[in-house]
């Protein structure tokens, strides 16, 4: 919505948690999803994981940004988000989609401390924490969608991300304009690690706000080791967790196939790049 401001120059007012549009869109999830943003600019600013700019913009550049992805996930099964940072976009969707087993994965403690305040806020049973490097957590780690906002590029990100998946399993990166030259760039590295050869997906979480552009690969190989699903919780013996407390628009670029889909589908605060919630190196 705009409005004249002071100078007679035409302002945008932010969005927040009471808009009708994100209400529908949320639905029972919206106590926990404004519970999370709350913390964020309030906490979560002072903890540095969101920047005092980013405050304004929190529900259109962050929160909405990673409930777009929902419909592209299983109704059940397990997603990692690996460099969790803020919890953006694991929390959300952890929210939105109950009965998915939901992985936070970050290395740093005071990261982890910060999602771990965050789990026992909202009340998210399905959210497990684990301190640990995506890459260090191949073959004990196991999901069937895995998801990265803000991490690295596709050229690292594949080496670190497919090796969680099962076969089948699906990555989601949520990327930036660059994306499509990404995945391109990511193709060798792709094909390395038994992914295919990806798609650019454009997600509209509520009419009227910037898509999100997720890249979207997935797992069609696995070489060597157990083919089947491991569930996420036996990654216990290798890493440190804790445990819990007490429907967008699909864009594909013209030309380009569908890629084939997860075997449990039925059917990204201030980083280091300049969002919430530094994200490191999947580790």
């Amino acid at each position: 919505m705009e409005h004249e401001g002071a100078e007679g120059r035409a302002e945008v007012t932010p969005l927040d948690g009471s808009d009708p549009r994100i209400l529908g869109l949320l639905g029972p999830a919206h106590h926990a999803v404004s519970t999370f943003a709350a913390a964020l600019a309030g906490d979560g600013v002072i903890r540095g994981l969101l920047g005092p700019r980013e405050v304004p913009r929190l529900w259109e550049r962050h929160l909405l940004n990673s409930a777009a992805v929902a419909p592209l996930l299983p109704r059940t099964g397990t997603l990692v988000d690996v460099g969790s940072g803020a919890g953006l976009p694991g929390v959300v969707l952890a929210a939105m989609c109950p009965e998915l087993r939901v992985v936070l994965l970050e290395p740093m403690e005071r990261r982890v401390l910060w999602l771990e305040h965050v789990r026992a806020i909202t009340g998210l049973e399905n959210l497990e924490i684990v301190r640990g490097r995506a890459e260090d957590l191949s073959g004990s780690l196991r999901a069937d969608v895995v998801t990265a906002r803000a991490v690295a590029p596709m050229e690292r990100l594949a080496g670190w991300t497919l090796p969680l998946l099962v076969r089948g399993g699906v990555l989601l990166a949520l990327k930036g304009q660059a994306a499509a030259q990404e995945l391109e760039a990511a193709g060798i590295e792709l094909q390395r690690f038994g992914g295919d050869a990806g798609e650019v997906l454009s997600l509209e979480a509520i009419p009227g706000i910037e898509p999100t552009t997720v890249i979207r690969v997935v797992r069609t190989v696995v070489r060597g080791g157990h083919l089947g699903q491991v569930p996420a919780t036996s990654a216990r013996a290798a890493a440190r967790t804790r445990p819990a407390p007490a429907a967008g628009r699909v864009e594909r670029p013209t030309g380009t196939p569908r890629s084939g889909g997860s075997t449990a589908a039925r059917g990204r605060p201030r980083r280091d790049g300049g969002g919430p919630g530094g994200r490191s190196s999947g580790g």
